[in-house]
């Protein structure tokens, strides 16, 4: 439960925190990031997170795209893993005082999870091309659109697949004393931020 508890913690000083308290850097990676973030649905969210691979895209969208991607896919990885600890490891899900629907909800979330964070680095992949075609000086507009669309598609269904989760707990009242339906959905509405950033960011992708 301790990656639940970090979660909880971190969504606070998120809420906290608006964009404006966010600076911009003044090097030209920082200010195109914080230019690109401004477009997207969680801005903070957006700058805090990828502003450690600003040397790796400078001012390019589709790289930062990626990156994006790259970033969801990683959260949505550690939030699968973290679930499957719940079910397998330290026995939360299996204790007394959870009730089965808890737990198969909890169960449910580990396979949609997993397979949106699939999702999320199959669209990285889709921007890999995309990037590696234009420095080739190849593919044209076609290519770009075919693997944009990819792209878009695959976050589209990472998300849905999160918000599957969130559903199996939405008519939750206190199902456990220890309320890991509301920890869960709550992280699972967390980790979306990311892959809703990474689709904001590919929509912006000039084609």
């Amino acid at each position: 439960m301790l990656f639940f508890a970090a979660a909880v913690a971190a969504r606070g000083a998120d809420a906290a925190s608006p964009v404006t308290t966010r600076p911009c850097g003044a090097a030209a990676a920082a200010s195109f990031l914080c230019s690109r973030c401004a477009t997207t649905v969680y801005p903070a969210v957006c700058y805090d997170s990828l502003l450690p691979y600003a040397g790796a895209f400078q001012d390019s969208r589709v790289r930062l795209a990626r990156a994006a991607a790259d970033v969801a896919a990683a959260r949505l990885r550690d939030f699968s893993a973290s679930l499957d600890e719940l079910v397998h490891g330290s026995g939360d899900v299996g204790a007394v005082t959870t009730p089965p629907r808890v737990a198969a909800a909890v169960r449910d979330c580990v396979g949609t999870v997993s397979s949106a964070a699939g999702l999320a680095r199959r669209s990285s992949a889709a921007l890999g091309r995309l990037d590696a075609g234009a420095a080739a000086g190849g593919g044209g507009s076609r290519l770009a659109r075919w693997e944009v669309s990819n792209a878009k598609t695959w976050l589209s269904a990472a998300m849905a697949n999160v918000a599957t989760c969130a559903d199996g707990f939405a008519d939750a009242d206190s199902w456990s004393a220890a309320g890991i339906e509301e920890v869960v959905a709550g992280e699972a509405a967390n980790v979306s931020k990311y892959t809703s950033n990474a689709l904001a960011l590919v929509n912006g992708i000039p084609l």
